[in-house]
């Protein structure tokens, strides 16, 4: 058994902390800041926790505040948080030496969620592969729109192209303009684009290489789950907005029926994905906020780009309770049995995160004069990797900012570590103490 530092899913946390510490040095550099003097501190590390984390919550504008050189930063930490950092130090491994040593496979094993330590050479490729190729595409169609349909030099259009298709893969949500994407609200070349690269991102890579490589009919379970909850809880999340949003003279009521249908499918997408906005956030309704709550802590596909306690936990936690209720002695989900240690999984993760999610949101309470819909909203964010806000990121105080820090740092790294953890410290009691059953309701 590997214990202390050389545990995998510790040398995960200690990588992402690493990186956080090396982007908010590099942030903190006159050359990173538009005005030529140095940014903050806590400004810098609040802008690196949340570009390695891929949450994309900001303290400051993003567009205005940061030179060519800091968004660059930016761009290196939300793909390096994108790839997975261990991932990374895999790929210069491979590069150097053309071999991985087992400590490092273990590790990339932890960070990617790869069952078989024997893929772990083919998943690194694989992770790298398809995340270049999908951002090169989202990067030609939108730097294209940027060019022909608004008159930008070909070399900004290319930049904004690739910023903002980086942006949308590793589910960071920022854009290169104040008003996020609120410019863009009608335009489908540019709103759908984001969608598909989001989606692509927040599916997961486990669920994408079974795409490529295999035939629907031998999906594994995993994906057989993944892909129909995921899509379900975007399509659930587009019906929210379309009926609470429709008649909203802040939100959907300007718009026609086709903009406004495009504007719902952009949001009810978006609380699961990267956290663009095309509307003004502040001006949803709490039901509509309360959802995108609820989305944001699910989040995506395990080993994706999102945070939250993914998919495939929300989804098992739904299998056992309807076990439960039919009184039925063991899960069973589309042919196949679920583990009781797998359930045991999926509930500690799912509680530890409400748990933290709730805490957060009362020292947030105790340490500010927000609303709780406000506050619940930018924690759910927070947790899930999102990046949505109603714009109170950069009013918080620095006990609100650091809070928000670990709340990014949990739901991007926690889910991974914590499971990875369990699982490698599964053991078989030697005995068994007597049984008695307690009241339960």
């Amino acid at each position: 058994m590997i214990t202390g530092w050389r545990h995998p899913a510790r040398l995960v946390v200690l990588a992402f902390l690493a990186a956080t510490a090396a982007g908010t040095a590099l942030l903190m550099l006159p050359v990173a800041a538009e005005s030529g003097q140095a940014t903050a501190f806590m400004a810098a590390l609040f802008t690196a926790a949340s570009g390695i984390s891929g949450t994309g919550l900001a303290v400051v504008d993003t567009g205005s505040h940061w030179s060519v050189f800091g968004e660059v930063v930016l761009l290196v930490l939300w793909q390096v948080g994108g790839f997975g950092i261990m991932t990374l130090a895999s790929v210069l491994a491979l590069l150097i030496s053309h071999r991985l040593g087992l400590h490092m496979q273990l590790t990339v094993k932890t960070e990617t969620n790869t069952l078989n330590l024997g893929q772990v050479r083919a998943v690194v490729a694989g992770v790298v592969t398809i995340s270049l190729v999908v951002e090169a595409i989202g990067a030609v169609v939108l730097a294209l729109r940027f060019w022909l349909g608004y008159g930008e030099p070909f070399g900004r259009a290319l930049y904004s192209g690739v910023f903002h298709s980086i942006s949308a893969f590793n589910s960071v949500g920022l854009a290169l303009y104040p008003d996020n994407l609120m410019r863009f609200a009608t335009d489908p070349w540019i709103c759908l684009p984001v969608v598909v690269v989001a989606v692509t991102g927040g599916l997961g890579f486990p669920v994408l290489f079974e795409f490529l490589r295999r035939r629907r009919k031998r999906w594994s379970l995993h994906t057989k789950i993944t892909v129909p909850v995921y899509l379900g809880l975007m399509a659930f999340g587009t019906l929210v907005v379309l009926a609470v949003e429709w008649g909203r003279a802040g939100t959907l009521g300007p718009y026609g029926v086709g903009d406004k249908l495009l504007i719902g499918l952009f949001h009810g997408v978006m609380p699961g994905t990267a956290g663009f906005n095309t509307v003004d956030v502040a001006q949803l309704q709490p039901a509509t906020m309360l959802v995108g709550d609820v989305l944001m802590f699910i989040g995506g596909g395990s080993a994706g780009t999102t945070g939250g306690i993914k998919v495939t936990t929300f989804a098992l936690l739904a299998f056992v309770l309807y076990a439960e209720v039919r009184a039925e002695p063991s899960v069973h989900v589309m042919g196949r049995r679920i583990g009781a240690e797998v359930q045991r999984q999926a509930v500690t993760v799912a509680l530890l995160g409400v748990g933290v999610v709730m805490a957060a949101t009362l020292v947030l309470l105790a340490t500010s004069s927000f609303r709780l819909d406000d506050v619940l909203f930018e924690t759910s964010s927070a947790f899930g990797g999102v990046g949505m806000s109603t714009g109170i990121t950069d009013d918080l105080s620095v006990t609100g900012q650091l809070v928000i820090i670990v709340l990014m740092f949990i739901g991007r790294v926690g889910p991974i570590t914590l499971v990875s953890a369990l699982a490698l410290r599964e053991r078989r009691r030697r005995y068994e103490l007597p049984e008695e059953r307690p009241i339960v309701g």
